[in-house]
């Protein structure tokens, strides 16, 4: 069973995720919250396994709940809650913690997989969108910092990095390149590892800020 909190100021939404959710199978609704500071609460007295996390909430934004529950809580997964409009924090939430992104009015089962992939401990990465959603945010940082662990990739792990930025799943990876699944999860392994990253979002969020992806 896969224990979800729901975090939005919109209580409509709430109820839409909820209803949603209880109806599904494997899933359990542990809490709702409307801001911020409730977010934290409940993630400290129902230790939920994701989080659907609106961005902007009052009293306390979705990016400093996020920063405050994953470093209390590394096991939560944390999925942001944005819309078309390209919300400029999205991307400080990557950097808080954040294992990825949903639209509000994604469709039914695109949520269910989502939760179920980062509760699994992959990425969702929506590639058009999200794409255009860290390239956005971080045009709007003026400096591309120098990252030399990028040169300590292999020419493999370079194309395997670039395929992660394309918002690709391991599976569709390893058809691109004619290789197994496992292979590629070898290699995302080793892509972290060399980067740093706590997890792909954090290693696709750093190969657009350091302009090795645009």
């Amino acid at each position: 069973m896969i224990r979800v909190l729901l975090a939005d100021d919109e209580a409509l939404v709430r109820t839409g995720f909820a209803r949603l959710l209880r109806d599904a199978e494997g899933m359990e609704v542990v809490g709702e919250a409307a801001n911020g500071p409730e977010a934290v609460a409940l993630a400290r007295s129902t230790e939920p396994d994701v989080i659907l996390m609106d961005i902007r909430m009052p009293i306390l934004d979705g990016v400093s709940a996020t920063r405050t529950i994953v470093g209390e809580r590394p096991h939560v997964k944390v999925l942001v809650l944005t819309t078309f409009d390209l919300d400029e924090v999205v991307y400080d939430a990557l950097e808080a913690g954040a294992s990825g992104f949903l639209l509000k009015d994604v469709p039914y089962q695109e949520l269910l997989r989502a939760i179920v992939a980062v509760h699994d401990g992959d990425a969702v990465l929506a590639p058009a969108v999200t794409r255009r959603l860290i390239a956005n945010s971080v045009d709007r940082r003026s400096s591309r910092p120098a990252v030399p662990a990028l040169d300590r990739l292999t020419d493999r792990e370079r194309e395997v990095l670039t395929l992660l930025a394309d918002g690709l799943s391991n599976a569709e990876i390893g058809e691109r390149l004619f290789l197994s699944e496992a292979t590629i999860k070898t290699h995302v392994g080793r892509v972290l590892t060399k980067l740093g990253c706590r997890d792909r979002v954090q290693a696709v969020a750093l190969a657009y800020r350091s302009g090795f992806v645009s």
